[in-house]
């Protein structure tokens, strides 16, 4: 096993999207090659009674997940389980492919342990995303798929766009995330209005029967977070995922002026969001928690707090790869530790 701390400062000197190019064209590998890959995959991949849970029809062997914006266009799902991820959410995907905001667009905040990204959902687009999905699913590990409308579609359209989305992915992901809370695609966040979330998750429910989660920001108040949350629910919303990234660049020392912040300055005003959001609706949804994790401590937090999941990201950039495998060793610790025997007793401990 590579010691990521060693080879750490040598990805740092490429620009930060070279150097996520260049992981992903390792996690590429066990998707088109036969090479044998079950060593690491048992020395990584946690799979305990303790952590293992039910949710969405599917088994979650544990519940530390992907999140969207890393593998955007389906090409590493094996790799990303190699990992030791107990789910991954491929996207965000939209209709027509998309080259995304210009580059560079993606920075290292190092000391913050952060990133900003304005990709802007580049992407393959559906009908390649679909034709590899095709190959996978059903796969060993849940797969969720995030989708978006295009840069270039308007408001007005952009439920066509999602709609389209998903009557083509639904039978090829395990449940399906609503993404209109990236700030990297103009007027996506305009969406956030009870108008646009009751006609698409009204028509999203004509379409299938597979989970339908909203994706939501964290630049808004609690309240209005709350009433958002709680109205999508009302609307037909199976789950909330809070949250994506934050347009609050007083975060960071020297923040560029596009994009959104992810990593370890999220941390608390996801936590915030998330808390405020599972006081209201914890056992009647489900809830998925996602911003600044990087470590057990903070992912025990989140699911005592009410999350039955939890999503990594930028943390990986910071941490390496075997942060997956030690927050899942240490959360079964945590869970022991505290006198519960499986994490179905843990979720919402905090709300009991």
């Amino acid at each position: 096993m590579i010691n990521y701390q060693l080879i750490k400062p040598y990805l740092f000197k490429l620009q930060p999207e070279n150097a996520h190019h260049l992981a992903e064209c390792v996690l590429r590998l066990p998707n088109i090659c036969q090479i044998p890959f079950n060593p690491f995959l048992n020395s990584h991949f946690i799979s305990d009674d303790v952590l293992t849970q039910e949710l969405f029809g599917r088994t979650f062997y544990n519940p530390v997940g992907l999140g969207a914006g890393f593998d955007k266009n389906a090409t590493m799902i094996k790799g990303i389980q190699i990992l030791g991820f107990g789910y991954t959410e491929i996207g965000t995907i939209t209709p027509k492919s998309q080259a995304g905001n210009p580059k560079p667009r993606m920075f290292r905040h190092v000391e913050e342990e952060s990133i900003q990204n304005a990709m802007g959902f580049n992407n393959d687009g559906l009908l390649k995303v679909q034709k590899r999905l095709k190959k996978h699913y059903p796969f060993t590990t849940p797969i969720g798929v995030n989708i978006g409308k295009n840069k270039l579609t308007s408001e007005s359209e952009a439920f066509n766009d999602y709609t389209t989305l998903i009557k083509a992915l639904h039978n090829l992901g395990d449940y399906i995330v609503i993404n209109i809370s990236s700030p990297n695609t103009p007027g996506l966040r305009d969406l956030q209005n009870e108008e646009f979330i009751t006609k698409l998750f009204v028509e999203a429910k004509k379409i299938t029967s597979k989970p339908i989660l909203l994706k939501i920001a964290p630049d808004m108040t609690p309240e209005d977070a709350v009433a958002l949350a709680k109205m999508a629910v009302q609307k037909g919303a199976d789950g909330i995922i809070a949250t994506n990234t934050t347009i609050d660049y007083s975060l960071v020392k020297e923040p560029k002026e596009i994009g959104g912040l992810s990593g370890a300055v999220l941390k608390e005003k996801s936590f915030e969001i998330f808390e405020a959001i599972s006081k209201e609706l914890f056992g009647k949804t489900i809830l998925i928690s996602v911003g600044g994790i990087d470590s057990a401590k903070e992912a025990y937090r989140r699911i005592k707090a009410g999350a039955s999941l939890v999503q990594i990201l930028s943390g990986l950039v910071f941490h390496g790869p075997n942060m997956i495998m030690n927050i899942n060793k240490e959360l079964i610790q945590l869970i022991k530790a505290d006198g519960y025997t499986n994490i179905t007793q843990v979720i919402g401990a905090d709300r009991k």
